[in-house]
C-alpha cells in the first residue's frame, strides 16, 4: 500500500491542478544528488564566506556559534516540514500552493507573490554584489559590464532546461563545499600547531569577555543575520515539483540538512573563532581581501588566498543569482497555473521552462539593479529591506502550512503511516520554528525603539516587508471573499 501511495506521488503533474496530463508541465529531471546540493548550496554563501566574521566580532564566537546553532536548528525543524508535505505533493508552487489548499486561498496568493518578489529583488543585489567581486581584478572596467555578463549567463542557465540549471548548481555547490571542508582541515591543523609555526589552542576563546561579548542584545542582532545566512534551503520545496522521484530524494536530501549546517557553519565559526581573537576589526570588515576565511588561509601561508575566495564568493553570488531566477520563475508559473497571475506566464517552452515567467523575473530583476546605478541608490535600498522580510515570511508560512496539513491528514481519517515521508518532531517542529520566526520578524530593527524617540525612518525601512505581505494577502481576501478553509474539507488529492 505504502509503495503504491508513493507510486502516485511520483506520478503527480507539478503545479497541474488536474489529472488529465496536458503538455504544459515541467519535466522531471532532477536527480538526487541535483536535489542535494541545491539544498545545501542554498545555505553556503557571503554570510558564511564574508558575514560571519562580522557575526563574531558582534557577539564573540561563543554568541555566534550558539545564535547560528539555534537557527539551524529552526531551520532544520522548518526542512522537516517541507519534506513532508513535498514528498507528499511535490509542486513547482510549493508553499503557495499548499496554503491555497490547507489555510486559505488568499495566503497562497501573498505567499506566492511574496517568494516570487523576494527572488526577483535577490537577482538584482547578486549582480550588484558581481560589480564588486569583479573590480577586485579588473578595478577600472565598468561596473555595467559585469552585470550584463552575468546576467545573461544565469539566463541562459535557466532558459535551456531544468536539468541545466540542476548541473550548474551542483557544481557552483561542489565547489563552496570543498571550499568550507579545506577551510575546516587547514584551520584544525592549525589550532594544534601541525601546520602554521605553533599550536593556537583554546587562547582566543579568552580574549577579552569572549566567547560571549555583548550579552543577549548581540545575539538577537546574529540571530537576523543568521537567519538571512540560510534564506534558499527552502528551494528543496520549489524544485521538488521537477524532481524525477520526490517521495525519495526530497527525504534523502532533508536527513542531512542539519548535519550539513552543523558541520559547515557552527565548525567553520569555531575555526574562525579559535584563530582569529573577536577583537580584530578586520573581522567586522566585509570586503573579500578581510575575508575571515582569506584572513585564516593567508595565515596557513596559502599564496594568493584572497584571489582565490575572490573567486569562490563570485561562484557563490552567482550561484544565489541563479537560484533566485530559478525559484522565482517557477513561483510566477506556478500562481499563473492558479488563475493569480497573469495567464501568459504559464507557458512552458518544448524544454518544460516557463519561458515568459522567467523573461518577465529577469526584466524586473534588471530594472531593481537598475535603481542601485541612479541617484543615491534609495529606491533599491527600499527594495532590499523589503526583500530581506520576505524570506522570514515565507518560512512562516511553511510552518503554518504543515501544521495545518497534518491537522487535516489527521481529521480526514487518512493513515499517518501513509506518509512517504513523516516529520518526527510535529507539532513541536512548526511550532518552534513559528516562534523562532516571529521573534526575528519582529526583533528585525528593536534599537529603532529602544531611544528617547521612535526612529520611525528606522522602523519604515526595516519593516517595509511586513505592510506589503499584508496589503496582498488582505487584498486578495476581500477582493475574492476566501476563507480559512476547515480541515474536513482541505485539498489533500495528490
Amino acid at each position: 500500500m505504502q509503495s503504491q501511495t508513493a507510486r502516485q506521488i511520483e506520478e503527480i503533474h507539478s503545479g497541474s491542478h488536474t489529472s488529465k496530463k496536458d503538455s504544459n508541465e515541467l519535466k522531471r529531471s532532477l536527480k538526487s544528488r541535483h536535489l542535494t546540493m541545491i539544498s545545501l548550496g542554498g545555505t553556503i554563501g557571503t554570510g558564511l564566506f564574508l558575514a560571519s566574521g562580522g557575526a563574531i566580532h558582534s557577539a564573540g564566537p561563543g554568541g555566534a556559534i550558539l545564535s547560528y546553532l539555534v537557527i539551524g536548528v529552526m531551520v532544520y525543524f522548518l526542512m522537516q516540514s517541507l519534506a513532508e508535505m513535498g514528498a507528499y505533493m511535490p509542486v513547482a508552487g510549493s508553499f503557495s500552493t499548499y496554503a491555497t489548499k490547507f489555510v486559505d486561498p488568499s495566503l497562497g496568493f501573498a505567499l506566492g507573490w511574496n517568494y516570487w518578489y523576494n527572488w526577483a529583488i535577490t537577482i538584482a543585489a547578486e549582480l550588484a554584489a558581481v560589480t564588486m567581486i569583479m573590480k577586485f581584478w579588473f578595478p577600472h572596467t565598468p561596473s555595467i559590464v559585469w552585470s550584463a555578463i552575468f546576467l545573461v549567463i544565469m539566463f541562459l542557465i535557466n532558459y535551456l532546461s531544468v536539468k541545466g540549471f540542476g548541473e550548474a548548481e551542483y557544481w557552483f555547490s561542489l565547489v563552496k563545499v570543498v571550499t568550507v571542508i579545506i577551510f575546516i582541515v587547514t584551520g584544525t591543523l592549525m589550532i594544534f600547531g601541525i601546520m602554521g609555526d605553533h599550536a593556537i589552542g583554546f587562547k582566543n576563546f579568552t580574549v577579552g569577555d569572549a566567547p560571549f561579548h555583548g550579552g543577549f542584545m548581540a545575539m538577537l542582532g546574529i540571530f537576523m543575520a543568521a537567519g538571512f545566512s540560510f534564506q534558499g534551503t527552502e528551494l528543496l520545496g520549489v524544485a521538488a515539483g521537477e524532481t524525477d522521484d520526490p517521495a525519495k530524494s526530497i527525504p534523502r536530501a532533508v536527513k542531512s540538512v542539519f548535519w550539513r549546517i552543523l558541520l559547515f557553519y557552527v565548525l567553520a565559526i569555531l575555526v574562525i573563532g579559535l584563530l582569529i581573537p573577536f577583537t580584530n576589526d578586520k573581522l567586522a570588515n566585509g570586503d573579500v581581501t578581510v575575508s575571515p576565511f582569506t584572513l585564516v588561509f593567508q595565515k596557513a601561508g596559502i599564496a594568493f588566498a584572497a584571489s582565490v575566495m575572490n573567486a569562490v564568493i563570485l561562484t557563490a553570488v552567482l550561484s544565489a543569482g541563479n537560484s533566485g531566477m530559478y525559484a522565482s520563475t517557477r513561483m510566477l508559473w506556478d500562481l499563473a497555473r492558479q488563475g493569480k497571475a497573469p495567464k501568459f506566464l504559464g507557458k512552458l517552452n518544448k524544454n518544460g521552462v516557463p519561458v515568459n515567467a522567467l523573461i518577465v523575473t529577469t526584466l524586473v530583476g534588471t530594472l531593481a539593479f537598475l535603481a542601485s546605478l541612479f541617484g543615491d541608490g534609495t529606491v533599491y535600498v527600499w527594495l532590499l529591506n523589503a526583500s530581506g522580510m520576505s524570506g522570514f515570511i515565507a518560512w512562516l508560512g511553511i510552518a503554518i502550512c504543515h501544521y495545518r496539513f497534518r491537522k487535516a491528514y489527521v481529521a480526514q481519517g487518512k493513515n499517518l503511516n501513509l506518509l512517504p515521508y513523516k516529520s518526527k518532531f510535529f507539532p513541536f517542529g512548526p511550532i518552534f520554528a513559528f516562534a523562532v520566526c516571529a521573534f526575528v520578524v519582529l526583533g528585525q530593527n528593536y534599537s529603532a525603539f529602544m531611544g528617547d524617540h521612535i526612529d520611525w525612518n528606522g522602523v519604515l525601512v526595516s519593516y517595509i516587508g511586513l505592510p506589503l505581505f499584508l496589503v496582498l494577502w488582505l487584498g486578495y481576501k476581500f477582493t475574492k471573499k476566501t476563507k480559512v478553509i476547515p480541515l474536513k474539507k482541505c485539498d489533500l488529492d495528490v
